[in-house]
């Protein structure tokens, strides 16, 4: 009886379950079915670019919004009366959907059908939606206990999704691989350099999991973790030495670059990193740090061209730190929204102006002095600045003090010259400088001369018993001021001047005008008399009755026109000189539309109510816990330089067009923790990545595990990708001895071919640096944006002119071309074979260097084709002696011939395939 019983019961289950496998229908999920149709068959016509017949699938509300013919194509629930279905089953051309493309298969529109009737719901993407922290496989306390009882180890949580996803797409993970080369993989990735001789040793004596992390800990501690990790930021942060387009002049912005370097050796938290790159001069009384870090937006490429736009230029500048804050801080293809919506994501065109309103107030204006510019203030003037500091600190009030403080630091706010309008008989010369002849004025407009009777100038003067005169309102307006203007000298030092005005109110347009009573203007009457850079009205100095009064004033005046190096950075418009934003028609900034003020996407959560709305406001939203893209961003990122593919391939773009996460949970996992947990701790994120099973895996894959993962997408095996084109060049200095560990300073110039470097503007050229400059990192080498260093442009390396999120890698012959012959690889190659020499046989010489190179012993093949390599070129060089010398230069001793075949067999060392990859 019993045993009938749950016979019945089970053929009772069994048929229920099969009648639910029959009939159940899964509902249709928007994202991953429906979404990836819409973008490959209907978006073209119907999104952010264009609205056929009045109907756009880029959101709901408009997908579901009355078309031109007055009713929806798509009736949520009635899929049956939706014309949106019912063109997706016509026959005839004209009016079928896709109208140009194939007709979509039947379980398409059987899937779009169902999507419907269920109430064509729309649901997030899942990069906008801010990420949860998930489960972590087998995390649970039951199966803490099995590991312990069993005697397993606990795997870190990272192995722990990866292990899930292996199992998912039935991959066997392959074990660790080899010391000598984990040692090796890891120091690479965390300082862009072999080990050194202390932490090989150390590892190798011992390779034990505590060795390896001890050795993880003292990788991540070493001065050049900072320069790897800066050479990645840079791609992203477009930096160049140079500004850009035809005439490319010099730039000195190469302090941004060290500050860079000391940000990520002192592990600076990812989120401070950013908000004091985005809007470090916001912060409270920010440091001279802070303000150098808002560097990374001043990269933007400048126009000094002679009969350029400024404003055009430096509106591009603004678009650039749009489209750079979106692609670099959330991997969101941004630029398109220029012109119209995105024609995937959603993102409206009118957002993108919301957006740009952030970055439109700022008091940069492609001037060619590259206004604002910190100036830093060293030795002497430095101990000047601090003794003023002290006075102002007793005797000014803290915004007094704030305000002369900046303006010694910064020259701001002040009015540049190129934004001068209504020229008579005087010019922007050269784009620069106001240059004004006899009887020539110029106007520029809303000057807000409330409480300043102090007028700042730097300018020239050529001609004696010459006037400068200021009105208001109009060229005949009343008198501001008549100056005396006295011949300046070539020192720019004398350039500035100090005038005191009359107190007047409010805000005007000022008429500047000059004349001469100089007798050259007989015979010259085109002569100009005067041109001025810039000018500022401010407050009087203040402490006025205090002790110590006259001396800090004139101390004030001495350091405001003492010359300093500076740096570009990003200061924002005083209220009285803030700038509207207003929609670009179809992107034309000539085609003025709505004003708008700062705000983000509406698809994103909202900026906080209490949030300034300026730079500042925008970097703190971008960080905080509800944003669902800088995190993920980030974790993918520093993932992609571990292991040469990110958690999602497309670095540039999380949205709709861009790859899925190959893990999902695992990403989300990880942007919890950085942001959370770990406090936006990078050293710490590297740390976790590189001690999982995941990383230190071997990375030679079966043929059968290349053809199921070609990618490594879900790190069945340990990475194994081609070098940047800097870790292959650092790479040869250091194994041949030649490497400088010299850090910061300015851009240098090491060896490259004659005639690379071309400037017809202005005759500058490559001048070789000298002494170990010649042989420093290469992410200190002068980048020049119209002619970047050639070496490193083979190997994929970025021009800079916009920021690159991901370097494509390629395969190319050039490459075997310059590993061969560039002037630094021969140089490498012959030093190397300084290092061989030492051993006292050709087989011994050959061992050694392959030691050098690859840190572990050469296999018996390899040494006996590289033997043979050897005797060959010997045999060469004996005949040919004049080919040994020129290859040794003057180094070749009493045995040119076999040096010379010596350095033969250390180029091709340095050629070696596991010695150019990540092994």
């Amino acid at each position: 009886m019993n045993t009938r019983l749950w016979m019945g019961a089970g053929l009772l289950v069994a048929g229920a379950l099969g009648y639910l496998t029959i009939f159940r229908h899964d509902k249709v999920d928007f994202n991953t079915q429906v979404k990836p149709l819409i973008n490959k068959n209907c978006i073209a016509c119907h999104g952010g670019v264009k609205r056929a017949g009045g109907l756009s699938l880029l959101f709901r509300e408009e997908a579901v919004a009355p078309t031109e013919s007055g009713k929806p194509a798509i009736i949520p629930g009635d899929a049956k009366n939706s014309e949106f279905i019912r063109r997706l089953h016509l026959t005839d051309p004209e009016e079928r959907m896709p109208l140009k493309g194939p007709a979509l298969k039947q379980e398409d529109i059987d899937l779009l059908t169902q999507w419907i009737d269920e109430g064509a719901e729309w649901g997030n993407h899942w990069a906008y939606t801010a990420p949860q922290r998930p489960q972590v496989p087998g995390g649970s306390f039951f199966s803490g206990i099995f590991d312990f009882l069993s005697g397993e180890k606990a795997a870190r949580p990272i192995d722990r999704f990866i292990d899930r996803k292996l199992k998912e797409e039935k991959l066997e993970s392959l074990p660790q691989a080899d010391p000598t080369v984990l040692i090796r993989r890891v120091s690479l990735d965390l300082t862009g350099l072999p080990p050194s001789s202390k932490i090989l040793d150390s590892y190798l004596k011992n390779p034990t999991e505590a060795a390896y992390a001890q050795a993880v800990d003292s990788l991540l501690a070493s001065p050049h973790f900072g320069e790897k990790w800066a050479a990645m930021w840079m791609d992203l942060a477009r930096y160049a030495d140079s500004k850009g387009y035809e005439r490319d002049d010099r730039r000195d912005i190469w302090r941004y670059r060290d500050w860079l370097i000391k940000a990520f050796n002192t592990d600076k938290p990812y989120d401070q990193f950013l908000v004091e790159q985005m809007a470090g001069d916001l912060l409270p009384q920010p440091t001279d740090d802070q303000l150098l870090a808002t560097a990374f937006h001043r990269n933007t490429m400048t126009n000094d061209e002679g009969g350029t736009n400024n404003e055009e230029f430096r509106t591009a500048a603004v678009l650039d730190r749009v489209n750079t804050t979106w692609e670099v801080l959330n991997s969101t293809t941004f630029a398109c929204v220029q012109c119209h919506s995105h024609p995937y994501d959603p993102f409206r065109h009118e957002e993108y102006y919301k957006f740009l309103a952030f970055f439109n107030n700022s008091r940069d204006e492609d001037t060619y002095g590259d206004y604002p510019r910190l100036r830093h203030f060293e030795g002497d003037n430095e101990a000047k600045l601090k003794r003023l500091t002290g006075w102002l600190t007793t005797s000014a009030s803290p915004e007094e003090k704030a305000r002369i403080i900046r303006l010694l630091k910064t020259w701001e706010p002040h009015i540049n010259s190129l934004t001068a309008d209504k020229f008579v008989n005087s010019a922007l010369a050269d784009e620069k400088w106001l240059a004004m002849r006899q009887n020539g004025s110029a106007r520029f407009t809303r000057v807000n001369l409330t409480g300043k009777t102090v007028l700042l100038t730097k300018f020239q003067s050529f001609l004696p018993n010459s006037f400068w005169e200021i009105r208001m309102d109009k060229p005949d307006g009343p008198l501001l001021t008549r100056i005396r203007l006295d011949t300046t000298t070539v020192k720019p030092s004398r350039w500035f001047a100090e005038y005191t005005i009359p107190a007047t109110q409010g805000v005007h347009d000022l008429y500047f005008s000059v004349s001469s009573t100089d007798k050259v203007l007989k015979d010259r009457p085109e002569a100009n008399i005067a041109m001025w850079d810039w000018f500022a009205f401010q407050a009087p100095f203040p402490g006025e009755g205090k002790p110590g009064y006259d001396e800090n004033k004139a101390l004030f005046a001495e350091l405001l026109r003492t010359g300093m190096p500076s740096t570009p950075v990003m200061q924002e418009n005083p209220a009285d000189m803030a700038r509207e934003t207003h929609v670009f028609d179809r992107g034309n900034r000539l085609v003025l539309g709505k004003k708008v003020e700062p705000d983000v996407p509406h698809s994103l959560p909202p900026l906080p109510k209490d949030a300034p709305r300026n730079r500042l406001g925008l970097a703190r939203w971008m960080v905080s816990p509800q944003h669902p893209l800088t995190a993920r961003t980030a974790v993918n990122r520093f993932w992609e330089q571990l292991f040469g593919i990110g958690l999602v391939e497309t670095l540039e773009d999380f949205g709709t067009q861009g790859f899925t996460p190959s893990n999902p949970e695992l990403l989300d996992y990880l942007a919890v923790e950085f942001s959370t947990e770990w406090k936006w701790d990078v050293k710490r994120l590297l740390k976790e990545i590189v001690l999982t099973q995941a990383y230190q895996r071997d990375s030679k894959a079966s043929a059968e595990a290349l053809e199921r993962d070609p990618a490594n997408r879900y790190f069945a095996r340990g990475p194994r990708v081609r070098l940047s084109s800097e870790q292959i060049r650092d790479q040869m200095l250091a194994v041949s001895g030649l490497l400088s560990g010299k850090l910061y300073g300015p851009g240098v110039m090491p060896f490259q071919p004659e005639g690379v470097w071309a400037s017809p503007y202005n005759g500058d050229s490559w001048r070789l640096s000298e002494g170990e400059d010649r042989y420093r990192r290469a992410v200190y080498t002068f980048w020049k944006r119209t002619s970047p260093y050639p070496s490193m442009m083979a190997f994929d390396g970025a021009s800079r002119e916009v920021c690159l999120a991901r370097r494509i890698r390629t395969n190319t012959p050039l490459q075997a071309l310059v590993t061969l012959n560039d002037p630094v690889a021969v140089e490498a190659a012959r030093q190397l074979s300084y290092r061989m020499a030492k051993e006292s046989s050709p087989e011994k010489q050959i061992r050694s260097g392959y030691r050098a190179v690859m840190i572990r012993d050469i296999q018996s093949a390899k040494l006996a084709v590289l033997l043979q390599l050897y005797q060959e070129a010997l045999a060469e060089y004996r005949v040919k002696p004049a080919a040994a010398k020129e290859l040794l230069q003057d180094c070749y001793g009493a045995r040119p011939a076999e040096r010379a075949a010596l350095t033969t067999v250390a180029s091709a060392l340095l050629n070696l395939d596991e010695f150019i990859v990540k092994e």
